[in-house]
């Protein structure tokens, strides 16, 4: 616009167009346009376009001049004439790393939608290659770790123990940078990549935790955002304690769901037609695991690390099955303990992840602090709700002994921002359905896509055609649907897989490349 106003200007008006467009402009540190990022070719063979970049944030965004830590950034750079901005991606956790979901969603999408836009990728602070990288506690998932269930006074007290000890590694290591950790400092973030890129609005699209920061970078910013699409929303009046309990029950009607569909194949199998028949033989697997860990690594808490992605996503079905039946019914521990090393196991990035998980939401949100509390709660749902209530109790449990002040969840409520596009599967495990409708509800003028009767996390750009054209049409031009009632429109689920055997993964089931990107179990 100023090149555009001085080019235009007569002569002699040259000079007081300039200056009064100078002194038009914000004079504090936070309003300057922040440096602008040098992408470098990162290109890979499935994605030859692929920029990369690095760019300075304040590590405390009310100290701009303060100390500064680093994002990592990617870009999918737009090649249309019709030219959209930024399009900010990110795929959950908290903790996912955003950079390789840049070129998915770019190649993903209709090709004359992706061209509009330089669709970015970042990973937020902390995460994958941004700078300071968290690892709080090295090892802190080392297989066979102690069974998840507290059966006695020792078992629980050994995990507060581990509880206590990720939390003080975490002070002890990165105590400094901790009290800037949290979904606030990283939607500002987002702002100073809106201004290091020049564009006076972004559009934004995010998966799961994504759905959050989304909402409360909009909360934030409500002015910036020009458009915003959300799948698999994230319940922002339960912000995290509460929300983390009522997940208990959404993945464990899922792991029933996954178990009637293991009875339904009886004849590939072999456990049984009675749904609670086979889910009897699950547990039983478990208690023999707890006694006596698979491989010497698949204890009762691997054994549900393992299966907890296909609470997230039913094309790992086959695979989770064959290695229960081979178990159960041949002895053979081989493909349970492989099926671990490809989907439950913790490398150094997951414990990157993780770390930055926590760091998140212990800090976003007060958590109870007295540990009665935890056991009360979790004892209960426990009772309704067995497949992971406990594991995800210990996976949150820092957050009882968590250093510093936590702050208050945001109210992301409001009708300043333009209509947002949510998506949302009525069986999602992760993120349950009661979340998407209370920010409908929240984010006035919004609109809520869902996939009726569908199950996975994660639903868009998955291979379903009906919502993936919702995406593209309000990509293009803004379109959303319009409806009375509490949903916009309905689509149908995709149909669940067929059993495989012999099957190594399910790489060519669809929505299985967008859930090898999907940030860690949020």
């Amino acid at each position: 616009m100023r090149k555009h106003a001085a080019a235009l200007c007569a002569p002699l008006l040259c000079a007081v167009v300039i200056a009064s467009l100078v002194t038009a402009a914000p004079s504090t540190a936070t309003a300057r346009p922040a440096p602008g990022p040098a992408w470098k070719n990162c290109g890979t063979g499935e994605h030859p376009t692929l920029q990369c970049a690095s760019l300075k944030v304040p590590l405390d965004h009310a100290d701009p001049h303060g100390r500064q830590i680093t994002l990592a950034l990617s870009r999918v750079p737009h090649t249309a004439r019709t030219y959209q901005g930024p399009l900010l991606v990110n795929p959950g956790g908290p903790g996912g790393s955003g950079r390789r979901l840049a070129g998915f969603v770019a190649s993903s999408l209709p090709k004359e939608v992706a061209a509009q836009y330089d669709v970015i990728g970042f990973d937020p602070r902390g995460v994958g290659a941004s700078r300071p990288a968290l690892n709080c506690r090295p090892g802190h998932f080392a297989a066979p770790r102690p069974d998840p269930l507290p059966a006695a006074p020792d078992a629980e007290g050994a995990g507060l123990a581990r509880a206590r000890a990720f939390a003080e590694g975490c002070a002890g290591k990165y105590g400094d940078v901790l009290p800037y950790m949290g979904t606030v400092s990283a939607a500002r973030d987002m702002d100073v990549i809106r201004r290091a890129l020049g564009a006076g609005k972004i559009s934004y699209f995010g998966y799961s935790y994504g759905t959050y920061l989304g909402a409360v970078y909009a909360k934030l910013h409500p002015d910036r955002v020009r458009r915003m699409a959300l799948d698999s929303v994230v319940d922002p009046a339960r912000v995290w304690y509460d929300s983390n309990l009522l997940q208990d029950r959404a993945l464990n009607d899922r792991h029933r769901a996954f178990l009637a569909w293991v009875a339904r194949h009886d004849a590939t199998y072999r456990l049984g037609t009675d749904p609670a028949g086979v889910e009897a033989q699950w547990y039983a697997m478990r208690d023999t695991l707890a006694a006596e860990p698979a491989g010497g690594r698949v204890g009762a808490g691997e054994l549900e690390d393992t299966f907890l992605p296909g609470g997230y996503f039913n094309g790992h079905w086959p695979r989770l099955a064959e290695a229960f039946a081979q178990f159960v019914n041949d002895g053979d521990t081989g493909p349970l303990v492989a099926a671990y090393r490809d989907l439950g196991a913790v490398d150094a990035a997951d414990e990157n992840t993780y770390s930055v998980y926590a760091a998140v939401q212990c800090h976003d949100a007060p958590w109870p602090r007295d540990w009665r509390r935890w056991r009360h709660d979790n004892w209960a749902q426990y009772a309704e709700a067995p497949f992971m209530t406990w594991n995800n109790a210990w996976f949150n449990a820092p957050c009882a002994f968590w250093p510093g002040t936590p702050l208050r969840p945001v109210d992301v409520s409001g009708e300043a921002v333009p209509p947002v596009l949510l998506f949302q599967a009525t069986h999602d495990g992760a993120t349950p359905y009661a979340g998407a409708v209370t920010l409908h509800r929240l984010l006035r003028g919004s609109s809520l896509v869902v996939e009726d009767g569908g199950g996975n996390h994660g639903i868009t750009l998955s291979g379903n055609a009906c919502l993936d054209r919702h995406l593209a049409a309000y990509l293009s031009d803004g379109t959303v649907p319009r409806a009375a009632g509490e949903v916009d429109a309905l689509c149908e689920p995709l149909p669940d897989p067929g059993p495989v055997t012999g099957k190594t993964g399910a790489d060519d089931v669809p929505g299985a490349a967008l859930h090898g990107l999907l940030g860690f179990r949020g």
